[in-house]
């Protein structure tokens, strides 16, 4: 039997959000193997930092057959019971989720018992994701390749794009291991219904400056056509919030924006139903499952050229946008409010078509059994 150890953050019973989370989740429920279990360490809180309800904290709990998930509370995030959770496990393979969490990503590098060590850098070493607060992380990034990380453990990336990202910033001689992510694939749901000159628009996503929200709301205010846009998932940022806010109390009479909260990932295929296009022109996306599974419900999506979902008006999967001109959003807006239901049925069915060449199931295992196995995989079958 071979263990897995993980350790994340946060880990929510019901992800509400892409990314790590999303990543993680995914991986756990797709990657079953006879022989292989998960652990996950994480914390007991949520994003804006109130306790997680319905689970029981300092203890293993179940997640699904393969993964059993300790939420730890603030009393035992300490080196003394990671340390001693990671050893008592048995593990064989550590799999780090980030880079900049002291106890779950520094103390488990630092001192973790187990035979291998992997650090997933998941989109973080991205330059879009490093100008946030670059100063800051450019210093921590610094001290930490003069610890020797890149000694003390292998890099994951998703691609050969991040790989190189992460050799940017650690050297050309750390090991880096590829496995992309497992995605949730959605089925097609056939749009019939379009209206000429009208678009209804949706955005599932953490309301932060990463996500570009506001930059989306600064390009409706320019929009000649009428659009229904509603705007899912929680606040991590309440600053920028703020500004959302005050663009939307002040939009023209041809837009409506609704924020409708977090929602369950359970309830993501029947939103995304609701609408016709997604828009999120993140600054960066190492995946953007988000991104992945409105594409293969058959949604176009308006996103920026940072993302791994480009060409996407060469296969009438949507638009790759720049994130520096607010009217180019403008106008790929427009373009799909215009469309009647025959026009845009041919980009209903281009998404999902496009989502799902960009998966091959047999490859991510191949992936992932070499990685957990210590073997150099690549991106080729």
């Amino acid at each position: 039997m071979k263990t897995i150890f993980i350790t994340i953050d946060w880990f929510l019973p019901a992800y509400k959000a892409g990314g790590p989370v999303q990543s993680i989740a995914n991986l756990v429920e797709q990657y079953q193997q006879p022989e292989t279990r998960f652990r996950i360490l994480c914390g007991n809180t949520d994003l804006d930092g109130s306790e997680l309800a319905g689970v029981a904290f300092d203890c293993w709990t179940s997640y699904n057959d393969c993964t059993q998930v300790w939420y730890a509370s603030k009393k035992s995030t300490n080196v003394k019971t990671i340390r001693r959770e990671i050893k008592d496990s048995g593990a064989t393979v550590l799999f780090i989720i980030g880079i900049y969490s002291w106890y779950f990503n520094i103390v488990p590098l630092l001192f973790g018992d187990t035979k291998m060590k992997i650090l997933s850098a998941r989109g973080m070493l991205h330059p879009g994701a490093l100008s946030q607060k670059g100063f800051k992380k450019r210093i921590y990034l610094a001290l930490l390749k003069l610890s020797g990380v890149q000694q003390r453990c292998t890099f994951h990336a998703t691609d050969d794009t991040e790989a190189g990202f992460i050799q940017a910033a650690f050297g050309n001689q750390t090991n880096v291991l590829i496995a992309g992510n497992y995605p949730r694939i959605f089925s097609w749901q056939q749009a019939s219904e379009k209206k000429a000159g009208v678009l209804k628009m949706v955005s599932i996503a953490l309301i932060s400056p990463m996500k570009n929200i506001l930059l989306v709301l600064q390009a409706l205010q320019h929009c000649r056509l009428q659009v229904d846009y509603d705007i899912y998932g929680p606040v991590k940022d309440q600053a920028y919030w703020q500004q959302c806010v005050a663009l939307i109390r002040n939009m023209p009479d041809n837009i409506r924006v609704q924020f409708k909260g977090a929602i369950e990932p359970a309830q993501t295929a029947a939103t995304l139903g609701l609408y016709e296009v997604v828009v999120l022109p993140s600054k960066s996306e190492n995946f953007g499952h988000a991104l992945f599974e409105a594409l293969s419900a058959g949604k176009p999506v308006i996103t920026s050229h940072f993302t791994p979902f480009n060409e996407l008006q060469l296969n009438k999967a949507g638009k790759n946008v720049s994130i520096e001109n607010a009217l180019e959003i403008t106008a790929a807006v427009d373009t799909f409010a215009a469309m009647s239901a025959t026009e845009f049925s041919a980009w209903n069915k281009g998404a999902h078509v496009y989502a799902i060449k960009q998966v091959d199931l047999a490859v991510l295992k191949k992936q992932y059994d070499g990685m957990f196995g210590g073997e150099v995989v690549n991106g080729e079958s």
